[in-house]
């Protein structure tokens, strides 16, 4: 078969074949712990829940305008004005498929064959694939500073005269760090003057712990949104824990929008209606549901990163948000890849390798599952890259005899 140009050029996920061995290995009854999964445990709010159920009840559930509902449209005007300071017009909101197909309609709307994305990292998997389907180049600024952090400096020293945008992730996947506020604060400004676009994914801007919160980029443009050069994703997925109802949203000059629109009505259309109606149902509804889920995940991250501390040669940056760490393991093995498939085919533990957000040498370990999960996930985990440690563990029925 002859498959295009793209199709071969498109990288592969490097955890797909993980996840795939880990079901097949579930599926024999193999006591799997999922460490690698980006997917709270939480029931959805009961606010969307009726407002599904209502939907269905009804039975009308059809084709909606392209972009979005008129009734979700003004639940995320309401939403950006609280959370964002910002007022926005229903021109300006885009809703899409999941925030990844917001992201995309993006790229798709402003890059060019050659055109350049800057991506700070470590970055979400996903990033320089998008960009490269959209026919761009990303361009990978590393860290300069403790903890992942990057000053403004690093960032623009990657500017060239072919950069159309640069992306932010506040809180951070993989590495759970929220930006500090004066890099926000430089990166915007230097957008503005430069004509460059900054686009944010704000996805996990409401799980932040310690009393922390996530800026956004807003607050620091006095921009009417139709000159901004700003372009805020979000959506429900993760703050509400709601990431089988795909519903994601873009804010963005008008203009912009409507190119995003046109990209979206060619391919997806409009998102289901039912899941546009609970996401409207879980921003209007009872908000305890944040608090709850940011509660949760502020323990487990504590719990995680005590199990860790336990880990000789393991060093981590205390994420301040999401609910992933990205551990450094490169003392006990520099090849990311091969620790993860070392930890899930020996102790049945998946992680996701470093090397699929920039970062090799470190693993990725998300904390949204259960308190059992962690702590059993990382007994296993200690034991098996502890060559001092005992020469059996018990997992599940099993007697396993370390053999590497």
């Amino acid at each position: 078969m002859k498959l295009s140009r793209l199709a071969h050029e498109i990288a592969e996920s490097p955890t797909l074949k993980l996840n795939d061995r880990a079901r097949a290995l579930r599926d024999q009854g193999e006591p799997i712990i999922h460490l690698g999964i980006g997917e709270p445990k939480n029931a959805a709010p009961i606010g969307a829940i009726v407002a599904a159920s209502a939907c269905l009840t009804d039975g009308r559930v059809k084709y909606t305008p392209t972009s979005g509902l008129p009734c979700l449209k003004r639940a995320i005007q309401a939403y950006t004005l609280q959370y964002y300071g910002k007022q926005v017009e229903p021109e300006n909101i885009l809703v899409a498929n999941g925030a990844k197909q917001a992201l995309f309609n993006a790229f798709l709307s402003l890059v060019d064959e050659g055109d350049e994305v800057i991506l700070l990292a470590p970055y979400w998997v996903s990033y320089p694939e998008m960009i490269k389907m959209a026919g761009g180049q990303p361009v990978v600024v590393q860290p300069d500073m403790p903890g992942f952090h990057l000053s403004s400096d690093v960032v623009q020293r990657a500017v060239t005269n072919r950069t159309r945008a640069i992306l932010i992730n506040s809180p951070n996947n993989p590495s759970g760090v929220v930006y500090r506020k004066d890099f926000i604060r430089d990166m915007v400004a230097f957008c503005e003057a430069e004509n460059i676009h900054l686009i944010t994914d704000d996805i996990y801007h409401k799980l932040v712990f310690d009393g922390m919160e996530a800026p956004g980029a807003y607050q620091f443009t006095s921009l009417p949104i139709e000159s901004s050069q700003l372009i805020v994703i979000n959506g429900v997925s993760k703050s509400y824990g709601m990431t089988g109802f795909r519903i994601g949203w873009a804010i963005a000059p008008a203009e912009l929008v409507t190119a995003m629109t046109k990209f979206q009505a060619q391919t997806t259309s409009s998102p289901p209606m039912v899941s546009q109606l609970a996401a409207e149902g879980a921003l209007t509804g009872e908000q305890g549901v944040l608090e709850g889920l940011r509660l949760d995940m502020q323990n487990n991250r504590d719990v995680m990163l005590s199990e860790l501390a336990a880990i000789e040669g393991v060093h981590v940056s205390p994420p301040a948000g999401t609910f992933y760490c990205l551990p450094d393991f490169s003392s006990i093995m520099e090849d990311s890849m091969t620790l993860a498939e070392l930890l899930l085919e020996k102790v049945r533990v998946v992680t996701v390798p470093g090397c699929a957000f920039g970062m090799e040498g470190y693993l990725r370990l998300s904390f949204a599952g259960s308190m059992k999960e962690i702590r059993e996930g990382m007994r296993r985990i200690r034991w098996a890259v502890d060559a001092n440690g005992s020469h059996s563990i018990r997992i599940g029925d099993n007697h396993i005899k370390r053999d590497w």
